[in-house]
């Protein structure tokens, strides 16, 4: 389960209770977004109505529309928030030293669990953002873009790791990490895409594999 962080902006008041109100009401939102996302990556984004994300953590139409004008608007705050969520995750697993001071071991490890995902419930998207990449792309410019940033951020996130290893001379001081991380990310993207029509966990192995096996015959 993906472990869920909060995020409450600083409030510059002196009374606490209006402090209390305004995480409350945040605490509200997050639920609405995170049924939704719930409910999206089992179904479609256009599948799912309102009601049954309302209905899901048992809050009124009125709350919806307090935080949201439009679906549309709910879309790209949805989107942001998942790909920030997901952005989070992949920070505290591919960059930090606790866990494994070799960056490299620390990638292919990351690389290596997108195989354990799609064993785990075949025929269905693991991420929720390549789930709703084609559905959305003709059709909501605002998801749209929020979608190009969190595949951007992740795309850094590989090139952070990768800028590790170069530094700790596990690869060459050339070793064009830019380049490298679109590829990490583009490899894997469609990869995930062919295992769900597929329903078959190899096209995710074989992109690991080559990942892996391009970025150790380059290790300094």
């Amino acid at each position: 389960m993906v472990k869920k962080f909060f995020n409450f902006s600083l409030v510059f008041i002196d009374d606490r209770s209006n402090i209390n109100c305004v995480m409350k009401e945040q605490t509200t939102k997050e639920r609405i977004l995170e049924a939704a996302e719930e409910l999206m990556l089992e179904k479609s984004f256009h599948s799912v109505g309102l009601k049954q994300i309302l209905d899901t953590v048992k809050v009124p139409k009125g709350s919806f529309y307090y935080y949201f004008e439009s679906k549309e608007q709910f879309g790209a705050e949805m989107m942001k928030h998942y790909m920030g969520e997901v952005s989070v995750r992949k920070r505290e697993q591919l960059l930090s030293k606790e866990m494994e001071s070799d960056p490299l071991k620390r990638l292919f490890a990351y690389l290596d669990g997108s195989i354990d995902l799609i064993q785990e419930a075949p025929g269905k998207f693991p991420c929720l953002a390549l789930k709703l990449a084609s559905e959305v792309s003709d059709l909501n410019e605002t998801m749209c873009k929020e979608l190009a940033k969190g595949f951007e951020d992740w795309t850094r996130i590989y090139q952070e790791v990768l800028n590790e290893a170069v530094e700790k001379k596990a690869l060459p001081a050339d070793f064009d990490t830019e380049s490298e991380a679109k590829i990490i990310q583009d490899l894997w993207s469609g990869a995930i895409h062919r295992a769900v029509i597929n329903r078959d966990v190899e096209p995710v192995r074989h992109a690991v594999d080559f990942i892996k096996a391009r970025i150790s015959s380059m290790t300094a």
